[in-house]
C-alpha cells in the first residue's frame, strides 16, 4: 500500500474525504440524492406538473388553478399578495437552456452577467418568479393584477 507523505494510504484518505464530505453534507443539509450526485456526477432529475395557468382577457389577468387543486386555496382571498412560480416554457429548449451569460435586459451596451446574477428567461431550470396582488379569487380562480408572463403560462406553485 503506498503511503502519502503525511504518512497516510490511500484508503485512509479516501475514508476520512468520504467521512468529511458526508459530514459537511449533513452539517449543509444536503440530501442523499446531493451525495449520490457529488460522488458519482450524475444528477438527479425532478419531474413538475403545473398546478394551473396563467390567462389574460378583456384586459385583465388571471391565475386558474387546476380543479383539484382548488382546495389549497383556502386562505388565499384573505392574502394581499401572493409570490407565483411559474415556468419559462417558450425558452424551453436545450440550446436556449445552454445560455449561461446574458446582457442584462438584452442590451448590448451593458457588460455580460452570468443568468443567476439576472431576470432573464434564460436559465438551465426555467423556474420564473413575480410577486402580484391578489383581487379576488372566485373557486378555482384568482385575479391579479398584473404578471411579467404570457398567456398561456404553466404555474408552478403560489406562496404567501
Amino acid at each position: 500500500m503506498k503511503l502519502h507523505p503525511e504518512g497516510k494510504s490511500q484508503f485512509q484518505l479516501g475514508l476520512v474525504s468520504m467521512l468529511l464530505l458526508a459530514g459537511l453534507a449533513g452539517a449543509a443539509g444536503w440530501s442523499q440524492p446531493a451525495l449520490a450526485e457529488a460522488e458519482t456526477g450524475a444528477a438527479p432529475t425532478y419531474t413538475m406538473s403545473p398546478v394551473g395557468w396563467i390567462r389574460k382577457t378583456g384586459g385583465k389577468t388571471f391565475i386558474v388553478i387546476d380543479k383539484r387543486y382548488q382546495p389549497a386555496l383556502l386562505g388565499v382571498d384573505q392574502l394581499s399578495s401572493l409570490w407565483v412560480l411559474y415556468w419559462f416554457d417558450r425558452n424551453d429548449s436545450p440550446a436556449e437552456r445552454a445560455i449561461l451569460q446574458v446582457h442584462p435586459r438584452g442590451d448590448p451596451e451593458r457588460p455580460l452577467r452570468g443568468v443567476f446574477a439576472t431576470r432573464s428567461p434564460f436559465r438551465p431550470n426555467l423556474i420564473a418568479v413575480s410577486n402580484v396582488n391578489v383581487l379576488s379569487v372566485r373557486d378555482n380562480i384568482i385575479e391579479i393584477d398584473a404578471i411579467d408572463a404570457f398567456a398561456d403560462t404553466p404555474v408552478l406553485d403560489l406562496k404567501p
